[in-house]
């Protein structure tokens, strides 16, 4: 899924459980975007990874690698990632 704004960019996996293998070859691609979609070369990306159950090492690996975390609660979709996270510019 992308999100997009006049200035960024954020893809989003999105699957229904999240784990570490899941995260790896995300971080990939987003190394690979631009060559897919040039048409967005100009605009910063970032990287988020969304999944209704996340395995509980692969959120903190999301983290680490600067992407967002979201997850299911209730109706809603939220952010895991805390005050302190700095997202990895692509």
């Amino acid at each position: 899924m992308l999100v997009l704004n006049q200035v960024h960019v954020l893809a989003v996996e999105v699957k229904s459980t999240l784990g570490v293998e899941d995260v790896k070859p995300f971080v990939e691609t987003l190394g690979r975007f631009r060559e897919f979609f040039p048409e967005y070369g100009q605009r910063r990306l970032y990287g988020a990874v969304a999944g209704i159950s996340i395995d509980a090492r692969a959120d903190p690996y999301a983290y680490r690698q600067g992407l967002f975390v979201l997850a299911q609660s209730g109706e809603t979709v939220i952010i895991l990632n805390d005050a302190q996270f700095q997202p990895r510019a692509w």
